[in-house]
């Protein structure tokens, strides 16, 4: 994270200018966020993705565009008083806003032309509103071949969302592997854990309880969370600050969609119209509305982003809070073990945060059942609509090499036969 992976994202390990198509999964920016820099350095392709995807990731991609420009001029001032190198942010807002030009949109369940021979299709993947599996198909001398990228695989009991779809029988697929080694905690438990956790810091200890959350996905199932304490009539009677301009223009936007939503969700939406807002919810826009958090001294839950403590506002609430034993940090979703979330999360002692080594008190603690990614039983129903004979490999990404040795023994048990973890710009002639 930080500055071990500035080097990774300014260098693209191959030209731009020579990628013909984009195909696009979903909008988080783990996914999204080098396309503002790929663009400005010669790409010129079409990049296809869902409607609801292109709306998402021009938020995402103008607010991470935002961040590095205030970050790059808080460095600066420090490097220019110490005669050290000036720094460069990735890309700027302008050139977030340039790249969705590029954007195509296409729905899901419906194959379209990419280019001469090569064909494509979205199902949904039950990860964020939006989110995509891509189905690839390429006919080269007369034969036609199918390859699938899952993107990220959601949970079948999502809260939200409806369930990852069926897929046509792929030959060669590319499968994310976040959880491949775990399962997540039943998802009912999530509202009496966050539950738990509110009355304990709150009430108990009469602290705050500050939860990182993701501006997409995350932020959207704590507010249902809360949301359905409320019509339980168990919501204690406290004030929420959701301090993420960005969450809230995320959260405006997937009320927007209501169509893919589970049905859950669209029955509780018979009674209540908004199933994110809950009496005592506050939004925090500016930056000097949330500062004033910071002097706030009553017991108060405080949401924002990110999901990893790594940046934004959330990072600044731990650095005034971390040293209270009264106070409460809860992870909701996986950290990056190298991250502020995964450090906090590994237990140390003592963190560094804006370059300030700060003594660890507040209790850490987190919500191990709201997951976005499918754990290995999702994954592995994610893969049950295959005939495993007929795929001919598959290869496992986006995970840690430990999880992705888990789980592809997992799969061979299950019956596939050939599964590879390729490495960085690993390339491979499928035949």
């Amino acid at each position: 994270m930080g500055k071990d992976t500035d080097a990774f994202n300014r260098d693209f390990g191959f030209e731009p200018s020579q990628v013909d198509v984009m195909l696009l999964s979903h909008a988080h920016i783990d996914h999204t966020g080098l396309i503002p820099r790929l663009v400005k350095q010669g790409f010129g392709g079409k990049i296809f993705c869902t409607d609801t995807t292109k709306e998402l990731a021009a938020l995402l991609l103008e607010d991470s565009a935002g961040i590095q420009e205030s970050d790059t001029k808080y460095h600066n001032r420090n490097s220019q008083a110490q005669g050290a190198p000036l720094a460069q942010p990735l890309y700027t807002m302008e050139d977030a806003k340039n790249c969705m030009s590029n954007f195509y949109t296409q729905p899901y369940d419906r194959w379209f032309d990419v280019t001469d021979g090569v064909q494509a299709m979205f199902t949904d993947a039950g990860h964020i509103l939006g989110s995509a599996c891509v189905h690839v198909r390429i006919t080269e001398n007369g034969k036609t071949q199918q390859l699938t990228f899952s993107g990220d695989v959601g949970r079948y009991r999502d809260v939200i969302l409806k369930s990852p779809q069926t897929f046509p029988q792929a030959d060669f697929i590319v499968m994310e592997s976040t959880y491949g080694n775990s399962l997540h905690e039943d998802v009912s438990t999530s509202i009496d854990t966050l539950l738990s956790w509110i009355e304990k810091t709150c009430f108990q200890k009469k602290g705050k309880l500050i939860i990182p959350a993701f501006s997409l996905g995350r932020t959207q199932e704590i507010l249902y969370a809360l949301n359905q304490l409320e019509l339980e009539n168990r919501l204690p009677k406290l004030d929420y600050f959701l301090d993420s301009p960005l969450s809230a223009s995320i959260t405006d936007v997937i009320k927007k969609y209501p169509q893919y939503f589970n049905e859950t969700i669209q029955k509780v939406m018979e009674s209540d119209n908004d199933p994110f807002q809950f009496e005592g919810l506050h939004y925090i826009k500016s930056v000097e509305e949330s500062k004033m958090l910071n002097y706030r001294n009553n017991p108060c839950v405080i949401i924002s982003a990110s999901g990893m403590a790594e940046a934004g506002r959330v990072k600044h609430h731990i650095s005034n809070n971390i040293e209270n034993s009264r106070n409460s940090i809860l992870l909701t979703g996986y950290c990056e073990p190298h991250s502020l979330g995964g450090r906090l999360l590994a237990g140390a002692k003592e963190v560094g945060i804006f370059g300030i080594e700060h003594e660890v008190h507040a209790e850490i603690g987190q919500i191990k059942s709201m997951s976005a990614h499918g754990d290995y039983e999702d994954l592995s129903q994610w893969l049950a609509c295959q005939d495993k004979k007929l795929v001919k490999k598959l290869f496992l990404v986006h995970g840690e090499y430990d999880v992705q040795i888990a789980f592809k023994d997992r799969l061979i048990k299950k019956g596939f036969a050939d599964i590879e973890i390729p490495e960085k710009h690993f390339e491979i002639g499928l035949t």
